[in-house]
């Protein structure tokens, strides 16, 4: 409502503002509202400001820049108030006034809205100037009236008043102007309602002894009377002359008279034009509406079988299938999930659009998050043979509070237009706080074409945030720059060596469902509003997004976001921090303190290395080639458990590799180090292990990810870290949050029923379901033995958010976790079901790791649980 009520404000200001022209006598237009005294507590709530007494305005001095209502009385207690809501920019000063509480605006306003005419003003000073003037007033009616309606009809069909200002020295100046003669004339203005006392208006009261003539003004308001008198200053005129000179008077005269017609005229037009803007608003408000109820709608009749056929898919490929059959199954499965993320990204731009995007602020850990981004794209990364990448700096803190979601989103977005668009090379994701960029631009920026993770030339990273205001600003005084020790300013950075973008479309790259030109959208497909969606994030958490690109040679998009500094040691933040870390992340403790040696020709691909072999807390040294790893190792100083070797320095330094295999198997340390090849290629993906002479080298295939190195490293030292089944997460295995646990499910839907149940099942859940909200209740009716609960929202009969409300009710001892499941993702918020009693919710369609990992963060391991 305040967004509306701003809109409208400005709305009027600009258009009095642009159409001053068509009233030029007039010094400023304002409307005011009609506010009976019980809707006065609603309407100041609604405008953000108590209405003021204008009288208290009148009796204080206001200085020609003075604008602070703040500081004047409020109006005080009456049947009704008539407060200003819309101003022209040269009388802004006067919104928030009552014009029922003033000296001089009362009779008028009463009067206007009675007769149904416009109502003149005694002559008063007007505020600011100080000179004479009057306003005339309109009252402004809710719907149209007969000429013959009733003083009373009019009043109780008042909604405002509409007022012009007019200087009248200034008018009759200009208009003596227009009229200038050979003579000087003298010209007077009288306001003579009261004859007895006349009140000037205009002009000096020096009288002459000159000829004077006198002659009634007709300002179109019949309670007030008005009349002008005009002389000569030197001698009086010869008879012709003072002919034509009472022939001029009488054309000033109707003038006037004109001028204020006219400008009536045109106040009843601004009127009429104020009726119609509030109209188009009502109409635009609700279309937006209708838009959000049908995007909502379409959405839960579009998410609901999606989920159900994506939900049989994933269970088929549980099944035993042939090779043939999961490509056909995995096929039909990424077309599905294509589909949904083409309906998540118009949803979201329609939630931007009305302003209902918001952010959670959870804890979480920003490693995992890149860890799950690599396992998103590594598939499709073998396939092209791209070398991709993540590089997290040590001054990130381990666990970060925000919305995991949505900075995931933009990352998704981010990474997915690079591996569409790059064909070979490579893509580097980077996370630094802004502090060490500041302290030094270069700290994660290695431009030069010897110096990158593929060896290829990269688009400059530096340039791609050079527009920041983070960077433009001296000191710790830039707007982006945390206050508070607790926030945390992230820069992060997708490099790619790609096709580029071309130098005419770079200005609307970040516009809504524009392509760069046909002929990409029809090769690669796609929206084209993922970028317009992750600006208008990173804009909400308090950052900026910038872009670099050379045709041909690749692009570099950076990004600025606030967080939360999650580390605390508050018990609270410890247990939550447990319990992330028990979400599919934990890496084994058994690799700390031991010692690896890198060999890799390449820095940069060397630092990603040994940044991620050091997230297993093992202490990492490199070297550029096998003879300076051969140097290291045979360095009795140093005990090397394990070596990994970069495939491009093994398979150009081929010559060599059967020396250094031998070499190390001579060295006298009591062991062997374990040989690691790191690898990017197809073929190493097919195998675990690879031979040198007699001696077996163990293959890891990059990308790098601490999980996945854990788990090759136990395999290839002797420890056991099970099997996971192809597709799986590897991690997931090493989750039992849910074993034992009882869960209940509620759908209408049999398909969401069955897709559900399956998927709790394969975590060692026991499920048990309901088809709708009054068999919920039922089963929910206190004792029960329920450890948790997924609510559909939309059930016939009783719905999800009634349903909940009626068990929190029952709920006497405990609190059973109740978690929405909703295809409506345009309603569905953390606040709104929470409102309800609900502790979150998962959209369709989910997937089995949603449903564990929204569950996970009210349910601990059972080892915990039982300590």
């Amino acid at each position: 409502m305040a967004k509306i009520l701003l809109r409208l404000i400005r709305t009027f200001a600009r258009y009095t503002e642009r159409t001053a022209f068509e009233r030029p006598l007039t010094s400023g237009v304002a409307y005011a509202v009609r506010v009976l005294h019980s809707e006065r507590e609603q309407f100041e709530k609604q405008q953000g400001w108590t209405i003021k007494r204008m009288d208290s305005f009148e009796q204080n001095p206001v200085h020609k820049d003075d604008n602070a209502p703040k500081a004047l009385e409020p109006s005080p207690i009456q049947e009704e108030y008539a407060p200003v809501i819309f101003a022209q920019d040269t009388v802004a000063h006067v919104v928030s006034l009552d014009l029922l509480s003033g000296n001089e605006d009362r009779e008028n306003v009463l009067r206007a809205r009675a007769s149904g005419k416009g109502v003149l003003t005694a002559p008063f000073r007007l505020l600011k100037t100080k000179r004479l003037g009057v306003i005339l007033t309109f009252a402004v009616y809710k719907t149209d009236l007969p000429s013959n309606a009733t003083p009373n009809e009019r009043i109780q069909a008042t909604d405002g008043y509409l007022g012009g200002i007019f200087d009248i020295e200034s008018l009759v100046e200009k208009l003596l102007q227009q009229l200038a003669s050979k003579q000087t004339i003298l010209v007077n203005v009288y306001d003579t309602t009261n004859q007895s006392h006349p009140i000037s208006m205009y002009g000096s009261n020096v009288s002459d002894d000159g000829l004077e003539h006198v002659s009634a003004l007709n300002l179109e308001d019949p309670f007030r009377k008005h009349e002008m008198r005009c002389r000569f200053k030197q001698k009086p005129p010869w008879p012709w002359l003072a002919i034509t000179t009472s022939i001029g008077i009488l054309v000033i005269a109707l003038l006037i008279g004109y001028i204020f017609h006219a400008t009536m005229n045109r106040i009843a037009k601004v009127e009429d034009d104020y009726h119609e803007m509030k109209e188009l608003i009502k109409r635009a408000e609700a279309a937006d509406v209708a838009k959000s109820q049908f995007l909502a709608t379409v959405s839960h009749e579009i998410r609901t079988p999606m989920n159900g056929v994506l939900g049989m898919l994933h269970m088929l490929m549980d099944t035993d299938l042939d090779a043939t059959q999961q490509d056909y199954v995995r096929t039909a499965q990424d077309s599905g999930k294509a589909l949904v993320s083409l309906i998540n990204e118009v949803l979201d731009q329609a939630k931007i659009e009305s302003g209902k995007i918001e952010l959670e602020a959870v804890q979480f850990d920003l490693r995992a998050i890149m860890d799950d981004v690599l396992a998103l794209f590594s598939g499709e990364a073998h396939e092209k043979g791209i070398e991709l990448a993540v590089y997290v700096s040590d001054g990130v803190p381990e666990m970060l509070i925000g919305d995991p979601g949505r900075f995931r989103q933009i990352i998704t977005n981010l990474m997915g237009n690079s591996i569409k668009f790059t064909k070979k090379g490579h893509i580097f994701l980077t996370v630094h706080p802004v502090e060490e960029v500041m302290d030094s631009i270069d700290v994660e920026t290695e431009s030069s074409s010897r110096n990158t993770l593929s060896g290829l030339p990269v688009a400059d990273r530096r340039r791609s945030c050079a527009g920041f205001k983070i960077f433009n600003c001296e000191g710790s005084s830039h707007p982006l720059s945390p206050s508070s020790s607790d926030l945390i300013n992230l820069i992060v950075s997708v490099e790619d060596t790609g096709e580029g973008i071309p130098l005419e479309a770079q200005p609307r790259v970040f516009t809504p469902f524009m392509q760069v030109d046909p002929s990409i959208s029809r090769k690669y497909g796609g929206t084209g509003i993922g970028l317009s969606i992750s600006k208008c994030l990173v804009g909400l958490m308090n950052g900026e997004i910038g872009f670099a690109s050379i045709p041909d040679i690749g692009s570099t998009f950076t990004f600025t976001a606030v967080f939360s500094n999650g580390s605390s040691n508050s018990n609270d933040s410890k247990q939550q921090k447990q319990r992330i870390k028990n979400q599919c992340h934990t890496t084994p403790s058994e690799f700390q303190h031991m010692t690896a040696l890198v060999v890799d020709p390449k820095p940069v691909r060397a630092k990603v290395s040994r940044y991620q072999i050091q997230r297993l807390g093992i202490h990492v040294e490199l070297v550029s080639d096998l003879n300076q790893g051969l140097s290291s190792i045979s360095n009795e100083n140093r005990v090397f458990k394990m070596v990994f070797v970069e495939q491009e320095a093994w398979d150009k330094e081929s010559s060599i590799s059967a020396h250094f295999v031998n070499s190390i198997q001579k060295i006298e340390l009591g062991f062997s180090p374990v040989l690691f090849l790191l690898g990017n290629s197809l073929s190493s993906s097919r195998t675990n292990t690879a031979t040198s002479g007699a001696y077996t080298l163990s293959i890891i295939t990059k990308p790098l990810k601490a999980s996945m190195l854990a788990a090759s490293l136990q395999r290839a030292m002797g420890g056991n870290t099970g099997n996971p089944r192809n597709g799986e997460h590897p991690s997931l295995s090493l989750c039992n949050h849910l074993v034992g646990r009882k869960i209940l499910i509620v759908d209408d839907n049999r398909v969401n029923l069955i897709v559900a149940a399956a998927a709790l099942r394969k975590y060692g859940a026991e499920v048990i379901s309901a088809d709708s909200g009054k068999k919920a209740i039922k089963l929910l009716k206190p004792p029960h033995q329920f450890d948790a609960c997924f609510m559909d929202i939309q059930m016939p009969e009783m719905d999800g958010f009634e349903a909940t409300k009626r068990i929190r009710d029952m709920e006497s001892n405990g609190h059973i976790p109740i978690l929405a499941m909703t295809a409506d993702v345009i309603q569905a918020t953390y606040e709104e079901c929470q409102r309800w009693g609900m502790d979150g919710y998962v959209s369709k369609p989910f997937e089995a790791e949603q449903l564990y990992q929204e569950l996970s963060r009210f349910l601990q391991p059972p080892s915990t649980a039982n300590s």
